[in-house]
């Protein structure tokens, strides 16, 4: 499998369930899997990848300028 390094983007802003974004990254090991979520319906930004962490919880976002790459990647159902 390729790996691929994406920045995550808003780690500060707490999530709309009050859960901590920063907290559960520093829970969230090197290595374990993540789960990308496409919202097309995002008010801010069309292209916007929410990133979640293996237990559910939202770390943040796909930066705006990778966005639109990685979501048609996601498109076209590649894995890696």
């Amino acid at each position: 499998m390729q790996e691929l390094t994406l920045a995550v983007i808003g780690i500060d802003f707490p999530n709309t369930d009050g859960s901590n974004c920063r907290s559960e990254a520093m829970m969230t090991l090197p290595g374990e899997p993540i789960e990308l979520i496409p919202e097309p319906t995002n008010k801010h930004d069309s292209n916007a990848i929410a990133v979640m962490s293996p237990r559910g919880v939202q770390l943040g976002y796909i930066n705006a300028e990778r966005a639109p790459y990685s979501g048609g990647r996601m498109a076209r159902g590649e894995k890696d």
